[in-house]
């Protein structure tokens, strides 16, 4: 029975992530480990960093960093409840549309998506005083969040005294948590103004490294010049931070070069050509040896020297005359240039520009969303084309998208459309707090009462709407079917029952027999089977989107998650032996088990050791 009672069981927290960590360094490092306890000094040494005791370096620090750091390490209590009656095409979409505060949200998918997002983008709050602040609690953060949703909003005004102290704070945990979601080739955007962009690329360079930064692009979001500000400059812009799981690999796909002006007027045999500029960059005294007299050998006119010398000294150019690849003016005070060769091309895929010049601006994004619900419902979004172009530049066709402050759902509009286009099957994930509406609104008004009301129904219509117009794809048989659905899930306690600790008091015996009881089933009564199966998925690191089929054994209701039946479930009463058997000719790797299942104690004993004989492990909730 020793076995038994080692017996690995779920006890509804999240992945353990400092335990993880401290496991990566022991096998890497075991002389730095001793009795349970990192030794920071040695291993510092061990990597030739070695101490000494001037503490005058550069550190990016702020009041709360350390507690924040522990708040992203400490274990959800939380999990994710299903909810099909909100959900679109539930059954086969690989979609999630997650309800929930972010940090705990990102705590619970840790498991299940570790290192597999290969893009993440946000537009989290700009901290520009009347934004939603996710007030984080460090004691109790699910009661926060319980609170939060029923609803307590915060602005972050200047007046504080904390202001950037506060969305550090905020920041800080979500971003740790989800470099640990991000592949090895991973990237992730972070759309930002001018606020608090020092920050955020401060904060980016502790968390993903300095190495690992791409690039700050610029995206001109104001069409319209604004003559509000009291210094008579109009900020026209917005910025998106990039950087990259790990430095060493082309991150940006690149865009398609422009070979319009590739001709071939004289029927060169080496094909098009388009003409090059030779005239050089440096002065004579810098490079003396690109300055000299150019002359065409043909009928010996001297085209001179320019100021700044030409490109190619004497040898390369005499080289390229000889090739007949120099294009002579006829007038002489023009300039030769070089004839270049389309076949000649490197890559046919010059670099992504950091500047973004596609046209669309934040008037475009909420026109967008008005064509959709025929009225203007959400402030300040983020165009579809802008998240498309940043998708189909880092993305393969079969990749995860995570956004965890989704908004008015873009990403997945955005996801959506360009699979419709490239004919790929990405997936989007999507979290989003329930931030109330103001009553004032219109999306108020329109009878949506918080954010992910509109976020939901953004993304039915704009599936619909794509469908509609793609609709030569969905009947395209040789293609996969346009996902346009998406699973709901919610951020709520753990399915199972937590002893409560409050000190009792001798007189208040009674009390100690009611919390006795009261745990004899350690699954709370209103949770359906289905809450209790995605937790358990969650636990063990299965995706959500993989498929939950039930199914009779022994006129007992079991359920396989994924298609091989990689899990098999069952929370019915009464588990016998013979019961055991029977599940275990479906082969999964895990069976999962209620204890409160087994009609004895025998039965549960008898089930491990009829599953340990077919290579299957027990776990018990």
């Amino acid at each position: 029975m020793k076995e038994i009672a080692q017996m690995n069981n779920l006890d509804g927290l999240s992945m353990n992530i400092e335990q993880t960590n401290l496991d990566k360094l022991r096998s890497v490092f075991p002389e730095c480990v001793s009795e349970g306890k990192l030794d920071i000094d040695k291993l510092l040494s061990l990597c030739g960093e070695y101490i000494d005791n001037d503490f005058e370096k550069y550190k990016f620090e702020w009041k709360g960093k350390a507690e924040c750091l522990r708040l992203a390490q400490k274990r959800s209590t939380g999990t994710l409840r299903p909810c099909p009656e909100e959900s679109v095409d539930w059954d086969t979409t690989r979609n999630l549309y997650i309800e929930g505060d972010n940090l705990e949200v990102l705590k619970l998918l840790q498991t299940a998506y570790y290192r597999k997002v290969k893009m993440i983008y946000i537009d989290p709050p700009y901290n520009t005083g009347n934004d939603f602040v996710y007030a984080d609690d460090f004691a109790d953060p699910m009661a926060r969040y319980k609170e939060v949703t029923q609803q307590t909003t915060k602005s972050n005004p200047e007046t504080m005294g904390r202001y950037h102290t506060n969305w550090l704070n905020m920041m800080y945990p979500r971003l740790r948590l989800a470099a640990n979601l991000l592949r090895d080739d991973g990237v992730i955007f972070i759309s930002i103004d001018d606020v608090e962009i020092d920050n955020l690329k401060k904060l980016c360079n502790e968390i993903f490294g300095e190495e690992n930064f791409v690039a700050q692009f610029i995206w001109q979001s104001r069409q319209n010049k604004d003559n509000r500000n009291i210094t008579g400059v109009s900020i026209d812009h917005e910025y998106v931070v990039c950087y990259t799981k790990q430095f060493g690999h082309r991150v940006f796909r690149g865009t398609d070069r422009k070979t319009e002006q590739y001709k071939n007027p004289d029927n060169d045999p080496r094909g098009p050509w388009t003409s090059a500029n030779m005239v050089g960059l440096a002065t004579a005294d810098a490079r003396p040896n690109l300055h000299y007299d150019l002359i065409n050998p043909a009928d010996g006119r001297n085209y001179g020297c320019p100021e700044k010398g030409w490109r190619y000294d004497r040898n390369t150019m005499n080289r390229l005359i000889q090739e007949g690849r120099i294009i002579w003016p006829d007038n002489p005070d023009g300039r030769p240039r070089k004839k270049s060769f389309l076949n000649e091309l490197s890559d046919n895929l010059p670099g992504f520009s950091s500047i973004f010049s596609t046209g669309v601006y934040t008037n475009t994004a909420t026109k967008e969303i008005g064509g959709l619900f025929n009225r203007y419902l959400f402030d300040f979004p983020k165009p579809v084309e802008i998240i498309k172009q940043l998708i189909s530049q880092v993305s393969n066709t079969d990749d995860t998208i995570l956004d965890f402050f989704s908004g008015s759902a873009t990403t997945a509009h955005a996801v959506m459309q360009l699979n419709a286009e490239d004919g790929g099957n990405r997936r989007f994930i999507l979290v989003q707090i329930p931030e109330l509406c103001d009553e004032k609104s219109e999306a108020y008004k329109a009878g949506y009462k918080n954010i992910c009301e509109i976020g939901k129904e953004r993304i039915r219509r704009a599936g619909k709407k794509i469908l509609e117009e793609h609709i030569q794809v969905t009947m395209d048989e040789d293609k996969s079917p346009l996902d346009v659905g998406f699973r709901v899930f919610k951020l709520d306690t753990s399915n199972l029952k937590t002893w409560d600790a409050t000190p009792i008091e001798d007189e208040q015996l009674d009390l100690l027999y009611q919390r006795m009881n009261s745990m004899i089933h350690r699954v709370k009564p209103e949770r359906t089977d289905l809450d209790m199966i995605y937790e358990i998925m969650l636990k063990l690191g299965v995706p959500l989107t993989y498929s939950v089929t039930s199914f009779s054994v022994n006129n007992k209701t079991v359920y396989g998650v994924g298609d091989d039946c990689l899990l098999l479930v069952c929370l019915a009463e009464d588990v016998q032996p013979e019961d055991i058997e029977q599940m275990a000719e479906y082969a999964p790797a895990k069976i999962i088990i209620s204890r409160d299942s087994f009609a004895d104690d025998t039965a549960m004993a008898n089930a491990y050791y009829i599953l340990r004989d077919h290579g299957i492990e027990l776990k018990l909730v």
